[in-house]
């Protein structure tokens, strides 16, 4: 009879009070008696702790999001920030002839608004050896300027300088295949290109040493385990290129928007030259991330339908429970549908402060992932996201406000869906029964 007399009372003491508080959707006794309900007494604690259960679900799943769907994002603008960083926009070259114009063509390139830069470029496979090790690189011919304009390389240097890159007789290298060399700055490297001089007995590989005028560190792996810069005028030396470059790398100032860049290129009416963007040399890449963060909103957003499944078990069990305290609301004047909003206002309170919380807790873990990470190494002794795996040297993580909008909305709005048909049940309970067997 407790409950009953509690459900008396809460609205007997609500007319009383103030007479209008029982009229009107969501009137103030609705109100009361939803916040009752959602403090069980010890009788009523396993329905306390299913409503435990389901905040904790909605909490956690919303976090649980907003964290991964944060660093898929993060994943997603450091890979593709390093791949820009590193190369152009627009790849330009020539099919079958020499590109020996191409100081002409990169001036002419440069007219068109959207081209912020226009960089010459020889690339080649070498092999790079010392005494302690031999291993594969990227070589890159590129002038002083050319290299400095790359600001992912010129703000990264660690050791020696890229000043006066033409004429001195140094490379740079990445920081890993200094360290798998293990050379420092002013060591000497020797590189063995594929193609050298031919012999009536063959050709042989072309080979060199140079010194390591600088050391950089890019924040990538891969990229800092292969590329080595070389001045371009020894690239073309060493890669018996003669006067002509491999290609000419375009950046422009919107990558998104780099077919309209190409259209531009293309109207200045310069034959013989093709064109290919960066979307186009990347497209796998991109379509896999893409498609991986769809999987993982879809895989994880089960965390919070699971959650929404238990305010659904939680307020069935409760509407059974309070059986009687329906019956003498609706003696007492109480309409199906105030029945039903009490119901909704509790199971929407569970879900709505869950998601909330779970937003905090998602936003104040992204922003300290990285604090995090480093803990977690220092408390278990292992590598935590090792760079060697995921080719990135610290967690990336970056909350999009739209994307973390939409998952609050999410799961506000299944909490909310979730407790519409526990509380229309509540509504169309026979006072009339719900006394005589409640």
């Amino acid at each position: 009879m407790a409950n009953l007399a509690d459900a008396t009372a809460i609205v007997t003491a609500s007319i009383a009070a103030k007479p209008e508080a029982t009229s009107g959707a969501f009137a103030p006794f609705e109100w009361l008696l939803a916040g009752r309900y959602l403090r069980a007494r010890r009788k009523e604690g396993f329905i306390s702790v299913i409503a435990g259960f389901s905040f904790l679900g909605i909490m956690l799943g919303v976090a649980t999001l907003i964290i991964v769907m944060a660093v898929m994002n993060g994943f997603r603008k450091e890979l593709v920030g390093k791949i820009l960083g590193l190369n152009g926009h627009v790849i330009v070259n020539r099919i079958n002839v020499p590109f020996n114009d191409y100081p002409d063509i990169a001036a002419r390139l440069r007219t068109v608004p959207s081209v912020k830069s226009a960089l010459e470029l020889i690339e080649g496979q070498v092999m790079a050896s010392t005494q302690a090790q031999a291993l594969g690189g990227n070589v890159r011919g590129v002038t002083e300027k050319g290299l400095k304009s790359l600001d992912l390389v010129a703000r990264n240097i660690i050791g020696g300088t890229i000043d006066d890159f033409d004429t001195q007789d140094g490379i740079a290298i990445g920081r890993r295949l200094a360290d798998s060399l293990r050379v420092t700055t002013n060591d000497t490297v020797t590189l063995v290109g594929p193609r050298g001089a031919c012999t009536p007995f063959g050709c042989v590989p072309r080979t060199k040493t140079y010194r390591v005028g600088a050391i950089f560190e890019l924040g990538m792996s891969e990229y800092d385990r292969i590329m080595i810069f070389m001045p371009l005028r020894e690239a073309q030396k060493f890669f018996a290129r003669d006067e002509a470059v491999d290609v000419i790398e375009v950046v422009t100032d919107n990558p998104d928007t780099v077919e309209t860049s190409i259209a531009a290129m293309q109207k200045l009416g310069i034959e013989g030259l093709h064109f290919s963007d960066w979307k186009s040399r990347n497209e796998t890449f991109i379509r896999v991330l893409d498609l991986e963060r769809t999987m993982m909103f879809i895989i994880l957003s089960l965390i919070v339908l699971v959650a929404a499944f238990n305010i659904i078990s939680g307020l069935m069990m409760l509407v059974k429970d309070k059986g009687r305290d329906i019956g003498i609301l609706r003696t007492m004047g109480a309409s199906k549908g105030a029945i039903m909003r009490v119901f909704l206002i509790t199971g929407a309170s569970i879900g709505v402060v869950g998601t909330l919380a779970g937003f905090v807790l998602g936003v104040l873990f992204t922003w300290n992932i990285e604090a995090i990470r480093q803990g977690v190494m220092k408390l278990t002794g292992k590598q935590v996201f090792d760079p060697n795996f995921y080719y990135l040297t610290r967690m990336p993580a970056e909350i999009d406000p739209f994307e973390t909008g939409m998952i609050v909305l999410m799961a506000m709005l299944l909490s909310i869906l979730a407790t519409l048909y526990p509380s229309w049940r509540a509504s169309k309970l026979d006072p009339v029964e719900a006394l005589r067997y409640g």
